[in-house]
């Protein structure tokens, strides 16, 4: 006997994890890098999202920004992304991280154009005030 008990449990089940590098089959190869490639374009697509916004506020057309606050659509990961990979969490963290930032930005560029607008319709409808009249006749 080589004194190497027999490997036994999940690995040869085939369920879970398998500690051992280098024993996924081709197909398992393959699965990991079709995953990759889709959270890569998920994350990409996401990311242009976030730069076409940030651009929005860039060029500071209210109508714009306040189309980027209407939208009612939220991402929806497609059905078969899976868990992300380890090697793209970094970049999924920084990316969400700009994201919260950029919305921010969002929201105070909303309220800030909010306030002017009702500023400026409590000037235009305000009552008048009185002009003074002169009356020009000898006494």
């Amino acid at each position: 006997m080589s004194g190497i008990p027999p490997v036994a449990g999940s690995a040869t089940a085939g369920f879970g994890h398998n500690p051992y590098p280098g024993g996924g089959t081709a197909a398992d190869e393959h699965d990991r890098r079709r995953s990759t490639a889709n959270w890569q374009r998920a994350l990409d697509e996401l990311e242009g999202d976030v730069l076409e916004a940030q651009s929005a506020l860039a060029r500071g057309r209210a109508e714009e920004i306040a189309a980027w606050g209407r939208r009612t659509e939220d991402w929806v990961p497609p059905a078969d992304l899976g868990p992300i990979p380890t090697d793209l969490r970094e970049r999924a963290a920084q990316l969400l991280q700009h994201q919260l930032a950029v919305a921010e930005q969002l929201v105070e560029r909303i309220l800030q154009s909010q306030r002017q607008r009702d500023v400026a319709a409590r000037m235009s409808y305000a009552p008048s005030r009185p002009v003074a009249s002169f009356v020009d006749r000898a006494l």
